[in-house]
């Protein structure tokens, strides 16, 4: 199992509690999520229609602000793992560090996979791989930048999943252009995690071929459901980006009064750079609140937002200690 966040099975056991007895930071899942509201009988017992398939891909192309085909997967790692059936295996480049999914798949699919530091080291790939904001120290990259970087790779695969709160870095809305493909993720912003819900927006042959590996009910109908409501309610996405936006705000000035660095973040999480983030992440495990370490960085300290009032009350009074 490679190293990810979301492990709290793990802080269970060490730290004891009920999962609901945690506030889990480790992950960057919102902690206040979008209200699902009913969800009809029909949905949960019959099989989707290819209908409101095709609606929820309306759907998502009016939240994502494109024309592009697109197909809704179980979630932007059920992407990641058809990738390697685009094409035969080449030399793929990933702009590291970031989510270490990608070089496991493709590795395992037999590609020969680089991991670069910069934008220009991926020039000569048959396939390049940037996440935009990155995971987890938030580097971005201009749509303008990405685009110059595209007639230079043989594909070019744009993970979208920490976007939603910055549309305007999206490159969504050109996605219809051969050789790109945009990942985007439903349940991190919307905070649905377990709904399993994801897209993939690019040019035609693309699409047509993860919707071909993908199988003719790649959603279920409560994920088609919920996230044909969620993903037209504009009024509620430009108020949690706004919230998100405060919070980032709050958490950074929690940590610098710590002392600690900001080394980068998304709008639903923040890195910080600490004397020893292991000590720290036992800390906030005492007090039931999981956090993310690194590792190869053992000074690195990731925290997903808290959401009620309450827990940012439980996160101060952990961190004070």
């Amino acid at each position: 199992m490679r190293e990810h966040g979301g492990n709290l099975d793990l802080a269970q056991q060490r730290f004891g509690g009920r999962a609901e007895d945690w506030i889990d930071l480790s992950t960057g899942i919102n902690r206040l999520p979008y209200p699902v509201g009913v969800v009809s009988a029909r949905a949960w017992s019959a099989l989707p229609p290819r209908a409101e398939i095709e609606a929820l891909h309306q759907a998502a192309q009016h939240a994502y602000r494109t024309r592009a085909p697109i197909v809704a997967m179980g979630g932007a790692q059920a992407v990641i793992q058809l990738l390697p059936q685009l094409a035969s295996p080449g030399r793929a480049r990933i702009l590291a560090p970031t989510y270490n999914e990608y070089a496991g798949v493709l590795s395992a699919a037999g590609w020969e996979v680089q991991e670069v530091g910069q934008l220009d080291g991926l020039a000569g790939a048959d396939l390049a791989i940037v996440v935009n904001p990155n995971n987890p120290d938030g580097r971005c990259h201009s749509p303008k930048d990405l685009l110059a970087l595209l007639p230079r790779v043989g594909r070019l695969v744009i993970d979208e999943s920490f976007a939603d709160a910055d549309p305007q870095l999206s490159l969504a809305p050109e996605a219809d252009r051969p050789g790109l493909l945009v990942l985007r993720s439903f349940g991190k912003f919307y905070g649905l995690a377990g709904l399993r819900l994801g897209f993939a927006i690019g040019h035609a042959a693309d699409v047509a071929k993860l919707m071909a590996a993908s199988g003719p009910w790649p959603v279920s109908g409560a994920a088609i459901a919920i996230g044909s409501r969620a993903l037209r309610d504009d009024a509620w996405a430009e108020a949690t980006s706004e919230r998100l936006a405060r919070d980032c705000i709050r958490l950074d000035e929690m940590a610098r009064a710590l002392g600690w660095r900001i080394v980068g973040g998304a709008s639903l999480f923040r890195l910080y750079e600490t004397p020893d983030a292991f000590a720290v992440q036992e800390t906030l495990a005492r007090a039931h609140i999981w956090s993310r370490v690194f590792a190869k960085e053992p000074t690195w300290l990731r925290l997903g937002l808290p959401g009620s009032e309450a827990e940012w009350a439980r996160l101060a009074d952990a961190l004070a200690r």
